[in-house]
C-alpha cells in the first residue's frame, strides 16, 4: 500500500509541475462546449493538447473549431491518442464498442479517463474503475447522470456519511420536454417532431422515449447511492409513446401530472427499480420540472430527502460537469470508495395505479373490470369517465388501491381479451406522498 501511495503521491507531483495534457474523444456537441469552457476559463494546468474524431477534416473547420488552440494536434487515429503524453482522456463519443477497448488500453498505458459516457458506465463501469484502480489513475463520470446537475459527486461526497434507501427521478430531459408540452395541450407526434427538430431526440428517439437511456442513468445512481450493482438489461421499461393528451385530462383531476420516472428502492437484498411514464403528484417536486430540466430525490435513513434539480441536457451544462472532472483529476482529488454489491432486481412496486381502457361502450364493461381485478385481490379505488367522447370509443380510467404490479398485470392479461376492447389497456403507477421531499 506506501509504494502505491507514493506512487499516486509522485503521479501527483509530476501533474503540478507540468501541467495535465487532455485528449478529447469526440467533437460533437459536448465536445465543442467543453472547448469553449477551457478557453473560456483557462484553468491553470489544464492544457487541451488531442483531439480525436472522424472525418476531423470536417470538423477542424467547424465554427465550433475556433475556440480550440492552434497548438492542438488533430487526429482521426485512436492511436495517435493512446500514443502520446496526455495525462486525461475524455471520451464523448458514447456507446459500448469500440470504445470500450480505447478506454481499457488508455487506462493501461496510465492515462485518466473523464466520460459522460452512461451507457458504458451503466454496462462496464465497475470492470473499468477496478483496471483505473489497479493502474493508478482516475475513472470519473459525473456528466454521464443529468448533465450539469451534480447529482454523481454530490452522492460521492455529500451522502456518502447515510444509507440510501430510495431514489426517484426525472433523468432524461427528451422526455421531461415531450411530456410537460403534453401537459400543456401539445400531441406526442407533434412534440416528438420538435424535440428531433431542437436537438433534444434523435432521428430514431427510442433510446429516450422507451427508456434505454434512463435505465442506464438509473443503474449507475443505484451503485452510487445504494451501492447495488445492477444488470441493466433486468430493470423493467415501459415506454412514453403510449401517453396520450387524455392521460393528461385524467391525470389533472387526480391532482396528478405524468413524467418518465426513473426510482429504485432497496429492499433487503432486493433492488425494485422501473423507468415508466408514472402519475406525479402536484405537490412533487418532480412535477415542477419541465423542459429538459432533470431532477433526483434521493431519500436516505437518516439524513431524509435531498433534491437535486437543474438542466440535464444541451452541451454546455454536460460540459461543466465534464471539465469539473478534468479540474478534479488535475488536482489529485480521490473519490470515497464504499463496499458494492450485486443485487436481484424486480419491476415490481406496490403501488396505487391508474388504468385507461378505450372500449365500445355496452352494459357490463365496468362490471367486468372490476371482476378481474377482484379475482387477483386487487380493489377499485375510483372511475373516472369524461364527457363529450362517442360510445363506440370511449376512454374511461379505473385507479386501484395500492397493490403489486404484477398483480395488476394478470388482471389486465385478461381484460385485454375482452370483446369491447378497441386498445391495449394503459397501466401506469401512481407516486404516493412519501415520493415528496420534505
Amino acid at each position: 500500500m506506501a509504494i502505491k501511495q507514493t506512487k499516486r503521491a509522485a503521479v501527483k507531483k509530476n501533474r503540478a509541475n507540468s501541467g495535465v495534457k487532455v485528449a478529447l474523444l469526440g467533437f460533437g456537441t459536448v465536445g465543442g462546449a467543453v472547448a469553449r469552457v477551457l478557453a473560456a476559463s483557462r484553468f491553470q494546468g489544464v492544457e487541451l493538447t488531442h483531439i480525436f474524431n472522424r472525418n476531423v477534416d470536417r470538423k477542424r473547420s467547424s465554427a465550433a473549431a475556433k475556440a480550440v488552440p492552434a497548438s492542438v494536434v488533430w487526429t482521426d487515429s485512436i492511436d495517435v491518442i493512446l500514443r502520446s503524453d496526455v495525462d486525461v482522456v475524455v471520451e464523448l463519443m458514447g456507446g459500448l464498442n469500440p470504445v470500450e477497448g480505447w478506454l481499457r488500453k488508455a487506462l493501461t498505458a496510465g492515462k485518466s479517463v473523464v466520460t459522460a459516457n452512461k451507457q458504458l458506465i451503466a454496462y462496464r463501469g465497475t470492470g473499468l474503475a477496478k483496471l483505473a484502480e489497479k493502474h493508478n489513475v482516475h475513472l470519473l463520470h459525473g456528466a454521464a447522470v443529468a448533465g450539469g446537475v451534480p447529482v454523481i459527486p454530490g452522492m460521492l461526497q455529500g451522502l456518502c456519511g447515510d444509507q440510501v434507501t430510495r431514489l426517484s427521478g426525472i433523468v432524461n430531459g427528451t422526455c421531461n420536454y415531450i411530456l410537460s408540452r403534453m401537459e400543456a395541450g401539445a400531441d406526442y407526434s407533434t412534440v416528438l417532431a420538435d424535440a428531433q427538430q431542437l436537438g433534444y431526440a434523435e432521428v430514431d428517439p427510442a433510446a429516450d422515449v422507451d427508456g434505454y437511456d434512463a435505465r442506464a442513468k438509473l443503474c449507475i445512481l443505484s451503485r452510487i447511492a445504494m451501492h447495488a450493482e445492477l444488470d441493466p438489461d433486468a430493470v423493467a421499461m415501459q415506454t412514453i409513446s403510449a401517453i396520450e393528451a387524455i392521460d393528461f385530462s385524467y391525470a389533472k383531476e387526480l391532482n396528478c401530472t405524468i413524467r418518465q420516472v426513473s426510482r429504485a428502492e432497496l429492499d433487503g437484498k432486493l433492488v425494485h427499480a422501473r423507468v415508466a411514464p408514472m402519475l406525479v403528484p402536484l405537490a412533487s417536486p418532480m412535477a415542477w420540472s419541465h423542459g429538459t430540466q432533470n431532477m433526483v430525490v434521493v431519500s436516505g435513513r437518516f439524513g431524509g430527502d435531498v433534491v437535486f434539480s437543474g438542466h440535464g441536457a444541451g452541451g454546455e451544462p454536460t460540459a461543466v460537469a465534464v471539465v469539473s472532472d478534468l479540474l478534479a483529476v488535475a488536482q489529485g482529488c480521490k473519490s470515497v470508495e464504499l463496499p458494492l454489491r450485486r443485487r436481484e432486481v424486480t419491476g415490481d412496486f406496490f403501488a396505487p395505479h391508474y388504468l385507461r381502457f378505450v372500449v365500445d361502450d355496452k352494459p357490463g364493461i365496468v362490471s367486468a373490470i372490476s371482476g378481474a381485478l377482484s379475482k387477483v385481490g386487487a380493489n377499485i379505488d375510483s372511475l373516472l369517465q369524461r364527457r363529450g367522447y362517442p360510445k363506440h370509443r370511449l376512454p374511461f380510467v379505473v385507479t386501484t388501491e395500492p397493490c403489486l404490479s404484477s398483480t395488476i398485470e394478470r388482471a389486465l392479461a385478461s381484460v385485454a381479451r375482452m370483446d369491447c376492447m378497441l386498445e391495449k389497456p394503459l397501466c401506469l403507477q401512481m407516486l404516493e406522498v412519501e415520493d415528496k421531499a420534505e
